[in-house]
């Protein structure tokens, strides 16, 4: 990309004389602007909301979704989960004993 003008050595002096340099200042602003309108991307629009809707509630018809099925779980149960996994992460060599895992049950012998 090119500028329209390139300014020239002498062109730049002379600016520098005029007024005390006030016009080399307003070039040079100028300048800065277009390239930083170059360099920046124009902010995209905010696409408009449907018609009718009201901020911050959901569609009509619909609802927010419920909360999530393990939320329903009973406590025993997220207790031996939580002990299960502490014996896989910490003791991985040991027999879990969460009550759940099949090696935590004491083997049968004939």
């Amino acid at each position: 990309m090119t500028a329209d003008w390139e300014p020239d050595v002498d062109d730049i002096k002379a600016m520098r004389a005029e007024a005390g340099g006030a016009d080399l200042r307003a070039f040079m602003r100028q300048q800065i602007a277009a390239g930083k309108a170059r360099r920046t991307p124009a902010a995209k629009p905010k696409p408009a909301p449907p018609p009718g809707h009201q901020p911050g509630a959901w569609p009509k018809g619909t609802s927010p979704p419920g909360p999530p099925p393990e939320w329903s779980w009973p406590a025993a149960l997220w207790d031996q989960a939580v002990r299960h996994y502490r014996n896989t992460k910490h003791l991985p060599d040991k027999p879990c004993d969460c009550g759940n895992c099949p090696d935590s049950e004491p083997e049968e012998t004939p």
